[in-house]
């Protein structure tokens, strides 16, 4: 009868367990910020509702030139998860996101307004009278 022996190295499978089985932490991904924009005219202005999740309100720039309008917002998150003086976890994301689109009409920059509120920013931004052709009279 042949004894078959096998030597095991305890730090071999220490370390074989730890890199196969990824260490879970549950749903962490940092996504990249989004920003999704609706766009609604009426006979005065135009309505844009930005959804900017995550975002501060004070990361947010708006900025009309004629009929462009442009958002860029920057997301600044970090999570750190402690028990006890152990530090088990540190997250850190940083992203940014901009749209540009333009508009049917120049935008009436003086009469623009904005609120930023759960997450979405409200543009208004009523549309520029459009110049009216005036006829010269002829001495």
């Amino acid at each position: 009868m042949m004894t078959n022996i096998i030597r095991r190295d305890p730090f071999e499978d220490l370390f074989r367990g730890f890199f196969v089985r990824p260490v879970e932490f549950g749903n962490t991904t940092a996504e990249a910020p989004q920003m999704r924009v609706d766009v609604k005219e009426d006979n005065d202005a135009y309505q844009v509702h930005a959804e900017l999740p995550g975002v501060r309100k004070d990361d947010i720039h708006v900025s009309i030139d004629g009929p462009v309008v442009s958002i860029s917002a920057e997301r600044k998150q970090e999570k750190e998860v402690k028990e006890g003086e152990r530090v088990l976890r540190t997250e850190r994301y940083f992203g940014k996101v901009s749209r540009s689109f333009q508009l049917g009409q120049d935008i009436d920059e003086a009469r623009a307004s904005a609120r930023f509120n759960d997450g979405v920013l409200e543009l208004t931004l009523p549309k520029k009278a459009a110049a009216q052709a005036r006829r010269l009279a002829i001495d």
